[in-house]
């Protein structure tokens, strides 16, 4: 089985358009990192660089397409609607398509309040087996053919202020994922778990305290081995650690929009094993299987 793994594509809205009122404060601050931080810029072309990626999905004859967060620059409606858009058909069929949100995507109480990821992908949080969600929709299972499922787990939580981009999972979405590790019914799947922090850097260290996922060692001890992988986003690096005994693969996806750096993971899962990945930039030729552990 083949999936598609992309993250932190920040569809980025047109700031200067609005009303500095309807913008908030929170996004007052952040129109200094889209101008003197040429933000905006560097993903101007993420719309166009998504639409790719779905397109290349098919090329590759993926089962499913997975987006692990931060699908907007600051939560805005139209960013929404940009992603799901350029998403095309993928997003139309939780079967096909897994998103969860970044914390990007709940970078405003008000934004978070209204439920503007749920307007727009809010169907794929649905359940294969929803006597597991703890938290909301969380965890939620997608069973893949007969040989893998995806587990979606929320760890974006609304910012106490703009520069704290820390995130956990908790004790209850915890405690509904070792239910899920232990249901004879994923017997013999290989279990693919979607967060948007990274468990661990590029170096295989713990990230800052303000900007890590907190309980990150709690996570990795539920999924111990190869059956298992945590795929995420929110650093902008690509890599891959291997897994080992006490530890599943990470595949950290980077910011697969950037201008620059674009790009994606292929992952192959077989025999309920995840037997790696391969990195592709879109509309490039594919890069050869690289060494695990390697990043970009």
């Amino acid at each position: 089985m083949r999936f598609i793994h992309c993250s932190d594509v920040h569809v980025t809205g047109d700031y200067f358009a609005l009303p500095l009122r309807r913008l908030g404060w929170r996004r007052w601050l952040a129109m200094v990192e889209l101008t003197v931080g040429r933000r905006a810029r560097a993903y101007r072309h993420a719309p166009a660089t998504l639409a790719r990626i779905a397109q290349e999905a098919h090329a590759h004859a993926a089962d499913h397409l997975i987006l692990s967060g931060d699908i907007t620059a600051y939560a805005l409606e139209s960013e929404f609607q940009g992603a799901r858009e350029a998403l095309g058909e993928w997003a139309q069929d939780r079967r096909r398509c897994t998103v969860i949100p970044g914390n990007h995507d709940v970078f405003t109480p008000g934004g978070h309040r209204s439920r503007r990821f749920e307007r727009y992908f809010g169907h794929l949080l649905e359940s294969d087996l929803p006597e597991h969600c703890r938290e909301g929709a969380f965890p939620f299972v997608r069973l893949v053919g007969e040989g893998a499922a995806v587990v979606g787990l929320l760890s974006a939580r609304v910012p106490f202020m703009p520069g704290i981009a820390h995130g956990w999972v908790g004790p209850a979405q915890l405690e509904g994922l070792a239910a899920v590790v232990k249901d004879p019914r994923l017997e013999g799947r290989a279990l693919l778990v979607v967060v948007h922090h990274a468990p661990l850097t590029p170096r295989g260290r713990t990230d800052h305290v303000f900007h890590g996922l907190r309980d990150a060692e709690a996570l990795c001890r539920l999924l111990p081995g190869p059956r298992y992988a945590v795929l995420h986003g929110h650093i902008h690096h690509r890599y891959h650690h291997e897994a080992t005994a006490g530890r599943p693969h990470l595949f950290g996806a980077g910011s697969s929009t950037l201008e620059g750096h674009e790009g994606y993971w292929v992952i192959d899962v077989a025999a309920g094993q995840v037997m790696g990945g391969q990195m592709h930039t879109p509309g490039q030729h594919s890069r050869a299987d690289l060494p695990l552990g390697r990043h970009a």
